[in-house]
């Protein structure tokens, strides 16, 4: 596994993760002065990377202060346990609703496995390792801390997952916002721009609070977002109509399907026919095959997310 980073400005290093295919998930380190923190930290694979990263910036595994995981979904977090166990002065920052899943990861880690099954748990996240409760802290909305007089802000976003919050750093006018800012993979990037995809991924997409979110993350005026699919992003105030836009139509498509027979394959059909449209108009001129292979696993995840938001607003 080969190390790859980038330096992005202002201190950032957005990192590979490896997670599946380059160039699908990344995380983050900010170095200011002779301190430092993580933000997000791939699975339990990208932590040699990491920790080599901070060898070759000759960054000592002491002067990393903070590890931040944006929400606990494993290609965010599921790597926390391996990196606070090479980062002895470090303090785990993490949403209140989601501090329980780091002390204890057996719920988290029985979850996926429902879903991938032993083998592909263990191919995809390795294993999860439990956190001190003594090193976590939850960092309730507006929360900050100070990284050589730099201030790191936590903010309470909840839409793709009542367990996220986004950083806010004002040295770089950017928020590295995990999942609430969307995805935008570098191959669907066209003369127009980044193409912006919502991930409505199972169990706690809701709308409504999702539109709310957005609103509040452009409240602060960003100039980028550090995404953590992928990279960062310059003028959100530019991309965020995208976004508003696709939840409405996922909302539609829903609906639009909620009594139909085979409802997860009509939602996934339906999700499939609106990025075709989106992304031929975006200028895209990848062909069907490599499109699949890029966004595949992102429409099914999200004709899950759907289904299971239906499933709630029915039992509602």
């Amino acid at each position: 596994m080969n190390l790859t980073f980038q330096d992005i400005g202002w201190g950032i290093t957005c990192i590979e993760t490896h997670y599946q295919r380059p160039g699908l998930a990344s995380c983050y380190l900010l170095q200011q002065g002779d301190e430092a923190v993580l933000i997000d930290t791939g699975t339990a694979f990208t932590t040699p990377n990491i920790l080599e990263l901070l060898e070759q910036k000759g960054i000592s595994r002491e002067q990393v202060r903070y590890v931040i995981p944006t929400h606990v979904h494993l290609d965010h977090a599921g790597g926390a346990g391996q990196l606070m166990e090479n980062l002895p002065q470090a303090s785990l920052l993490i949403h209140p609703y989601g501090a329980r899943h780091m002390i204890d990861p057996t719920k988290l880690q029985a979850g996926t496995i429902a879903v991938y099954g032993e083998e592909g748990f263990a191919r995809e996240y390795g294993e999860l390792r439990p956190i001190a409760a003594e090193r976590v802290i939850e960092a309730t909305d507006g929360w900050v801390v100070e990284l050589c007089g730099r201030q790191l802000r936590c903010v309470d976003t909840p839409g793709h997952a009542r367990h996220h919050f986004c950083v806010w750093d004002e040295l770089s006018r950017g928020f590295f916002s995990g999942d609430t800012f969307g995805i935008a993979y570098p191959e669907l990037a066209t003369e127009k721009g980044p193409f912006m995809l919502i991930p409505s991924t199972p169990v706690q997409f809701d709308p409504d609070t999702w539109h709310r979110t957005l609103d509040l993350l452009m409240e602060y005026r960003p100039e980028r977002m550090f995404l953590t699919h992928y990279c960062a992003v310059e003028r959100p105030a530019g991309l965020v109509d995208a976004l508003h836009q696709e939840l409405d139509a996922y909302v539609e498509i829903a609906l639009s399907c909620q009594h139909a027979e085979r409802r997860p394959e009509a939602l996934e059909k339906g999700l499939w026919s609106l990025y075709r449209k989106r992304l031929s108009s975006h200028g895209c001129s990848l062909g069907q095959e490599s499109i699949g292979a890029l966004i595949g696993m992102d429409m099914a995840l999200c004709a899950q997310g759907l289904e299971v938001w239906l499933q709630r607003r029915e039992k509602e």
